[in-house]
């Protein structure tokens, strides 16, 4: 059921269900019959007293503080309703007793009055559910436009960030006058068409996404000797699984940032399984470098952001240091 179709619901609703049964607690045949006029003049009154306070939304007039509107509204309405238990009876055909004339006065007058409380009741009863209903509808409207422009912000932070590391890697290159230095440029060239092919997507294949971090991986490993292992394993059994871009990349950066050496043996393990539905994505590299573990780097911070306003609730971070051993295990319900 689309949310603009629930109004035209409920109007129907109590056209058709809730106001007939109502009506009918009156003799309407009678009514009809010897009360004409008047028994269709009610009818229609009933039912424009209610679109009136649809029209109206008396609970956002009182949100706003429109005292004023509502008190001359309502006077309005009462007025109207005052005049109508006033409606002329039509001439009797033979004698009547006053009191049971005035009775049935006094009856057609609490008729009327009824009328008005049950249409007036359930009108705004109505119109308070779906102002809550607006109220909600629109704090969820501005949190995800605050979220997608957080999201905007942090993804854009991730961009110059790698940049800068990357760019730091292939100017050592350059300064060394490596042989490979034009292999690393061309990588680096397919890494930057990646980054900005999906600067406008929400998510993308898993299988894209593992392509661009091995590209960035070989970019890296070129600038690396002996001393340093790399190990990239992937498990997928679900090619067209659905993530952010670049929600990875960080954490693979980090790696190569603190945990390589030129004279000491060391190894960096990135791990990315997708098994019924569950990213498993893991690293695990020797600390070469100190402040690697600190939890408050604005990489790390930026992801965890990301993560938090992408999965709610559905993934889990963790990160450790043990015996010189930096190991951090990303688990995320797709």
């Amino acid at each position: 059921m689309k949310r603009t179709n629930i109004p035209i619901y409920i109007d129907l609703l109590f056209c058709l269900v809730i106001m007939p049964p109502i009506i009918m607690l009156v003799p309407v045949d009678r009514w009809i019959v010897h009360h004409t006029v008047f028994m269709l003049t009610l009818i229609v009154y009933l039912y424009g007293l209610y679109f009136v306070y649809r029209k109206a939304r008396l609970p956002r007039l009182f949100m706003q503080r429109k005292f004023g509107h509502i008190l001359l509204l309502m006077g309005i309405l009462v007025i109207i309703t005052l005049l109508l238990t006033q409606f002329p009876y039509p001439p009797e055909p033979n004698k009547l007793d006053p009191l049971i004339h005035k009775a049935r006065q006094h009856l057609r007058s609490q008729t009327v009055w009824f009328f008005f409380l049950v249409v007036t009741g359930f009108s705004l009863s109505i119109e308070l559910i779906f102002e809550l209903f607006r109220q909600i509808l629109s704090r969820q409207e501005i949190e995800a436009e605050k979220n997608r422009a957080e999201l905007a912000l942090y993804k854009a932070q991730i961009n110059p960030h790698f940049l800068f590391n990357t760019l730091n890697a292939l100017y050592g290159l350059v300064l060394t006058k490596s042989n490979i230095t034009e292999s690393a440029f061309i990588k680096f060239s397919n890494i930057l068409k990646y980054m900005y092919a999906q600067t406008t997507m929400e998510t993308i294949s898993i299988n894209n996404e593992v392509e661009y971090i091995r590209q960035y991986v070989d970019l890296q490993s070129l600038r690396l000797n002996k001393h340093t292992q790399v190990v990239f394993e992937t498990q997928i059994d679900d090619e067209h699984a659905k993530i952010p871009p670049m929600i990875l990349i960080t954490f693979v950066e980090n790696t190569f940032k603190y945990g390589v050496s030129s004279d000491v043996d060391c190894l960096i393990l990135i791990r990315i399984t997708v098994k019924k539905g569950e990213l498993l994505f893991e690293t695990e590299n020797t600390v070469m470098k100190e402040n690697h573990a600190n939890p408050h780097a604005i990489g790390i911070e930026n992801c965890r952001k990301r993560l938090e306003l992408l999965y709610p609730n559905r993934f889990t971070l963790i990160m450790k240091e043990e015996n010189r051993q930096f190991k951090i295990r990303l688990s995320i319900q797709l």
